[in-house]
């Protein structure tokens, strides 16, 4: 009969892929993170929910609010399909909390997330961890434990830095990314401060965010545009490369002597998304840059033009102070936007706005208003980076 006080030797085996597999509190830890797939999407809610609101409650949305902004979409749609020549089918305005905003973006950028972890949850390529073993034994154990952590640190950082967003947007086409909700969700909260920061009327806000959520709309429901753009998005977050020694390098570095409280150290490392993800921009997606800023000018070009024309009938001289405001407001960026955007593949910058904006008065010029939208439904409508900066070429290709 086998002894089995005296279990077989195993030699290196948990030295490998667990690198505590023979320490019981460790070895539990491991089955616990593993088998969840490339991204804990339980600590990305719970992390959503506590940025979104710094763990605060909200009040519910004021029903008033929501008559409110019913009857003011009633009016901006009609400007939108007149302007675009297009009868889209609107969703209907869902005034949300910062919460409930968090909440409903991690499930529409579900598939973007997921494209993601699994990019980033790469195995190293054959060799990296075990020449990185060969010269620092402790770094060796140190990125098997980061690989091992992998998917409840993706969730972690994925739901606060969607929370994050949750805490500063007005609704879900600040970033220009295609949405399959069945809604247009609006966080009246965040607008109704903005305009009282800036002694805008609050209604006059409220238009111009509800002409934003509805031109965004309106140009993501042109199938061959939304179709484009998102193949171009999930290729970006889909070629990450993950850097094995990136997060095992900080971790044996930190110095926790060096800090008054040990905790607070390890919490700032936690808090670096960059870091705890490993993100490496890999050869494809430099080869993907030039196209994907040129979609993004595009787009974003676009949607402010549309924006700008139903402002100009609907608010009147307000409009223009109210978009220099919003616009200013965008650029701004803090380091968790730009995490996000870089991400995400999306570049904001005053050079990009500036790029769509030139594009889109060059296709007007040409063609008229009315025929931007047209132009997007042709098959692979994007502009490439040379016809971003001259329309006379994207025009040409499209009526070929």
């Amino acid at each position: 009969m086998a002894d089995d006080s005296n279990p077989p030797d195993r030699g290196d085996e948990g030295f490998g892929d667990n690198p505590f597999a023979n320490l019981p509190l460790f070895g539990d830890l491991a089955k616990a993170m593993s088998g969840q797939g490339p991204l804990n999407w339980d600590a990305a809610r719970q992390f959503a929910a506590l940025s979104s609101n710094s763990g605060n409650g909200e009040p519910n949305v004021d029903p008033l609010v929501r008559v409110a902004l019913a009857d003011l979409a009633r009016i901006v749609e009609m400007h939108v399909r007149d302007l675009t020549g297009l009868d889209t089918q609107f969703p209907e305005i869902t005034p949300v909390t910062k919460g409930v905003w968090a909440q409903r973006t991690l499930e529409a950028y579900r598939p973007l997330f997921t494209e993601l972890a699994t990019s980033l949850g790469r195995r190293p390529a054959a060799g990296e961890v075990e020449s990185l073993g060969d010269s620092d034994p402790m770094m060796a154990m140190m990125a098997n434990l980061s690989q091992m952590m992998a998917p409840a640190m993706m969730g972690m950082a994925v739901g606060s830095m969607v929370g994050r967003m949750a805490g500063r947007t007005f609704g879900q086409y600040d970033l220009p990314i295609p949405r399959s909700d069945h809604a247009l969700l609006v966080v009246p909260a965040t607008i109704d401060q903005f305009a009282n920061e800036w002694s805008l009327p609050v209604d006059e806000m409220r238009l111009w965010v509800l002409a934003q959520e509805m031109a965004g709309h309106t140009l993501f429901t042109i199938a061959s545009l939304r179709e484009q753009f998102t193949a171009m998005v999930r290729h970006h977050v889909g070629a990450f490369r993950p850097d094995p020694s990136a997060v095992a390098e900080k971790l044996a570095s930190l110095e926790m002597g060096d800090a008054a409280d040990p905790m607070q150290a390890m919490q700032r490392l936690l808090g670096d998304p960059a870091l705890l993800l490993g993100a490496v921009q890999s050869p494809e997606q430099a080869a993907l840059a030039p196209q994907l800023d040129a979609a993004v000018a595009a787009v974003v070009g676009s949607v402010d033009y549309l924006v700008d024309a139903v402002a100009a009938r609907v608010i009147g001289g307000d409009a223009l102070r109210i978009a220099e405001a919003v616009r200013r407001r965008r650029l701004e960026t803090s380091p968790d936007d730009m995490f996000v955007e870089r991400l995400l593949g999306l570049q904001l910058t005053q050079e990009q706005v500036q790029r769509g904006k030139v594009f889109t008065a060059g296709v007007v010029d040409r063609v008229g208003e009315g025929r931007l939208t047209e132009l997007f439904a042709k098959p692979n409508p994007l502009p490439t980076p040379a016809e971003i900066d001259a329309p006379g070429l994207w025009i040409a290709r499209l009526e070929l």
